[in-house]
């Protein structure tokens, strides 16, 4: 019976951690699938659904470890997981989908949103100088947000291509179901990824603080990350990178527009070095105007170069 009981506390980790990579994996690969399924029959473009849906979807990890601990009374918690991610989405998840395969990035972007993106940026920084997130700048977010939220779907709607056919609205619930799904398989993935994944690390001996930095950093950014990977792996391009951009945007103005109204929020232990370093982050989104709308291979490579030495500093420190 102690025989047993010692085999599962053994190897439940690793069953958690290869448990997580598979659920994330088919999770991803339904998203995918269906978001740019659902893009058809809507008549729109997949960019508008990876903008809002998939990105929406996928930070959902992002905006319930922020809710708690801000009730927790952990502000720099909050705080600190939206920078994170955002700097976690740009220089990690897209650097590694580019070097995936080149990511070829629509004009739109770059037109608003990828500007929606710096403009968020900026405002948090010039917010969070203080330290503190106040009630009324936290509403000026979720202002933003909303209209965001709106033009995008005025925009979605003057591109709609109108067919009324019993059939497709089959197949709109049918896209949305899987939708659902694959993003419900994608925070469970994480979960059990990241639980497996500190088990086995504390085995090992890696101190708490290098685990805290990394593997849990990157924990509630892992359904950006599967997602836009297999995205990439299966050229859905605007699906990739539209998850990052509306991804960032949804953190910033919706998450840190939410718990800012649930303030004041302070942030004391995040620097504002580390806010400087997600508006770099943001800038570099324009990356793609130097090489024909294109994030190529070496720029991914360099995103993730970027990456590592933010990780490498911040272990060291």
């Amino acid at each position: 019976m102690e025989v047993g009981v010692f085999m599962v506390e053994v190897f439940m980790p690793y069953v958690f951690f290869v448990g997580g990579i598979a659920l994330l994996y088919f999770g991803a690969d339904w998203l995918v699938d269906a978001s740019s399924k659902l893009a058809l029959h809507l008549g729109v473009k997949p960019l508008i659904v990876g903008l809002t849906i998939v990105a929406f979807g996928t930070s959902a990890p992002e905006l319930v470890v922020s809710i708690k601990s801000v009730l927790a009374g952990s502000g720099d918690i909050a705080v600190g997981n939206v920078v994170g991610s955002n700097i976690c989405n740009v220089a990690l998840i897209l650097g590694l989908s580019a070097l995936i395969c080149p990511i070829h990035v629509s004009k739109q972007l770059f037109k608003f949103d990828i500007p929606v993106v710096v403009l968020a940026s900026v405002l948090a920084w010039l917010f969070l100088r203080d330290n503190v997130m106040e009630i009324w700048e936290g509403a000026v977010f979720l202002v933003l947000f909303v209209g965001y939220i709106a033009y995008s779907v005025i925009n979605a709607k003057s591109e709609e291509k109108v067919e009324n056919h019993s059939e497709k609205n089959v197949s709109v619930i049918r896209s949305i179901e899987f939708i659902i799904v694959g993003l419900g398989l994608l925070i469970c993935g994480s979960h059990f990824l990241v639980t497996g994944a500190v088990s086995i690390a504390s085995r090992w001996g890696v101190s708490e603080a290098v685990i805290g930095i990394t593997v849990v950093a990157v924990g509630t950014s892992l359904p950006e990350l599967a997602t836009s990977a297999i995205a990439a792996f299966k050229k859905h391009n605007d699906i990739a990178i539209g998850n990052i951009v509306g991804s960032n945007i949804f953190n910033i103005l919706g998450i840190l527009g939410v718990v800012g109204v649930m303030g004041p929020v302070a942030d004391d232990g995040i620097k504002l070095r580390e806010v400087l370093e997600m508006n770099v982050v943001a800038l570099i989104l324009f990356a793609p105007l130097l090489t024909k709308f294109v994030l190529t291979r070496w720029q991914g490579a360099a995103l993730l170069g970027i990456y590592a030495a933010c990780m490498f500093y911040v272990v060291t420190q």
